[in-house]
């Protein structure tokens, strides 16, 4: 059963309020029965399927595959099972835009704004669905087969790093009990940075900044204690700011962008490994080192990047880089949410801690006015207060 309205001779097709999370995912909260949900959703996962079934919305429309093939997800047969309509690989028009909050109709994998039309993809069926689930089954378990055979392969040849330390280089820097943030180019790696200002100020770990990730260190007024990575990708500012720089090299001991290094006049030391992850070898030196607290900033890995990623190469070394930290490591975001405080709740607890402190000051001086208790200097106090504004008024 639809739950759009119902169809009409001159308008075919099927009605409903567009929720446009294209621009954000806030849109979600607003979901009602009937409404048209527009997201960029590739491999559409359980849970945002089953918050769509639950707000009895009438229709999906995804810029992306509602299965790529990277990894079987339930999702799309989920939204199919509860009469969800179903348009995948759906081209925003470039001439109309999508109104979030206005009716549109949407047909054949059309969807339309009166008589324009806004986007355009191909309606989905539950064969497609299904073979699309198949094909992504079979899929990654072929990937999972490979890269089982290159993670055993890796992890063998590099153990006398990994588990012994062989080739880590040593700094002067202390680490040993201390709290290590540690920023690597990444999605939203900046504002996370600004966001731990207060974990930074109370804490002074040692500040590790990988490739690009220097920058943002230095950009926000920070001066990081070590350096890890290619120099050809880092400002020279940046490799002048005091730091220890250190620069991954191929087993055989060549590191690229040393005569960049050399040529800027700055001292570096190399970290040979097979891995070409900077970030990795941040983190197996932390590690080493006895860091107490590994808090990681910009480089994330997910299941995503293991089931369904198309270029695997560096996965072992990531796997085992995070392997040796173990509970150490910690996701950036997530400590930076502890010190997240909204502008308007800071006002208001400094606002009343003034008025607590104005309170403590008034009682003092009123307690201690007169030649009685507190108790009785309080009351008087109070009573002459009454009696002036009484005179005010007379």
């Amino acid at each position: 059963m639809s739950l759009f309205s119902k169809k009409t001779v001159d308008e075919p097709g099927i009605k409903g309020v567009v929720r446009d999370c294209l621009r954000s995912d806030r849109a979600l909260n607003k979901l009602g029965e009937g409404d048209i949900v527009v997201v960029d959703a590739p491999d559409i996962t359980r849970v945002l399927a089953q918050r769509i079934i639950d707000a009895k919305a009438g229709a999906v429309v995804n810029t992306g595959a509602f299965t790529t093939g990277a990894v079987p997800n339930f999702g799309p047969q989920m939204l199919l099972d509860a009469d969800v309509v179903l348009v995948e690989n759906a081209v925003p028009s470039e001439a109309s835009k999508i109104r979030d909050g206005k009716v549109h109709r949407l047909y054949e994998g059309k969807l339309y704004l009166g008589d324009r039309r806004v986007a355009a993809g191909d309606e989905v069926t539950m064969d497609k669905i299904s073979k699309d689930f198949d094909d992504a089954r079979t899929g990654m378990v072929d990937r999972l087969e490979a890269f089982s055979g290159n993670f055993v392969e890796f992890a063998a040849t590099e153990s006398p790093l990994y588990v012994d330390g062989l080739g880590i280089p040593d700094v002067e820097t202390k680490l040993a009990g201390r709290k290590v943030l540690l920023v690597s180019p990444g999605a939203g790696h900046e504002e996370t940075l600004k966001n731990l200002k207060g974990f930074i100020r109370e804490f002074d770990p040692v500040l590790i900044g990988v490739d690009a990730g220097a920058d943002a260190l230095v950009g926000q007024g920070y001066e990081p204690d070590l350096i890890i990575g290619d120099p050809e990708g880092i400002r020279s500012e940046t490799l002048r700011s005091g730091a220890r720089v250190i620069l991954p090299a191929d087993p055989d001991g060549h590191a690229q962008g040393l005569e960049h290094i050399q040529d800027l006049g700055i001292g570096a030391m190399t970290f040979p490994a097979l891995s070409d992850s900077a970030t990795d070898l941040a983190l197996v030196l932390a590690d080493h080192h006895g860091a107490s607290m590994i808090v990681n900033v910009g480089s994330r890995l997910d299941q995503d990047d293991v089931y369904g990623g198309a270029d695997q190469r560096g996965l072992p070394s990531a796997l085992l880089s995070r392997l040796k930290a173990g509970d150490k490591l910690v996701d950036g975001d997530v400590v930076a949410d502890l010190y997240r405080v909204e502008g308007g709740g800071l006002r208001f607890m400094w606002a009343l801690l003034a008025i607590i402190v104005a309170l403590a000051v008034i009682i003092a001086i009123a307690g201690t006015a007169g030649d009685g208790s507190v108790g009785e200097n309080l009351v008087d106090t109070w009573n002459s207060i009454a009696l002036w504004f009484q005179g005010l008024f007379n």
